[in-house]
Parts: structure tokens; C-alpha cells; sequence
């Protein structure tokens, strides 16, 4: 199973762009997806989740300004990111629970991660 995530790069403050991420190899079912970030110096924290029945949930710092959503029929969730703040700065990674067959329990895979870069 492989997380391939695109759709980061240099943006202004106050800009937008979106990011997504699509799971491939063998797949049985998908749960949770999500993303993370991590700014250089700081822990990996929760950006967005997704649950496989569509509920979210946001870090208080995003609120309002993301929005994650997914496609299951793809395999491939997204971030939509707005009005881009200097401090969103960071590399972002997603994240998915997958089993590989029936009655396994899933497995946590991650993306390699791409670089969200917001300048003042």
C-alpha cells in the first residue's frame, strides 16, 4: 500500500491551494483519513480527519479556513487550504487506516509528505 500525496508549493499569504492524497496497492477498506503537518522545530500535529462516513474533525488553529473531504470510490482524500497564514508553513503528510482484506485490522500508512510554503 502507498500514500502519494501532491499540491504543495509557495503561496502568498492569504492564498489558497489544495492538496491531496491517494492510497493504491491492495486495499480492502479504508477508515480514518487524514492530515498532518510538521514545521521544522515543531512535533507532527493533526490537521484534519475523516472519518469513512464523512465526519471531521479540524485543529482549532485551522478552523475555518481548511477543509478536508474524500473520495472513496478513489481512495484519495483532500485538504482544501484558504486563506493561508505564514505559520501554516510546514510539510504536510497524510495519513490513512487501511486494511489490506477482510476481518484484518487496518494499519496506519503515511504519505511521504509535501511542503506547504506560505510567505508574508
Amino acid at each position: 500500500v502507498q500514500l502519494q500525496a501532491s499540491g504543495g508549493g509557495l503561496v502568498q499569504a492569504g492564498g489558497s491551494l489544495r492538496l491531496s492524497c491517494a492510497a493504491s496497492g491492495r486495499i480492502f477498506s479504508i477508515k480514518d483519513m487524514g492530515w498532518y503537518r510538521q514545521a521544522p522545530g515543531k512535533q507532527r500535529e493533526l490537521v484534519a480527519a475523516i472519518t469513512s462516513g464523512g465526519r471531521t474533525n479540524y485543529a482549532d488553529s485551522v478552523k475555518g479556513r481548511f477543509s478536508i473531504s474524500r473520495d472513496n470510490a478513489k481512495n484519495t482524500v483532500y485538504l482544501q487550504l484558504n486563506s493561508l497564514k505564514p505559520e501554516d508553513t510546514a510539510v504536510y503528510y497524510c495519513n490513512a487506516d487501511i486494511s489490506r482484506s477482510f476481518g484484518t485490522r487496518g494499519t496506519d500508512y503515511w504519505g511521504k509528505g509535501t511542503q506547504v510554503t506560505v510567505s508574508s
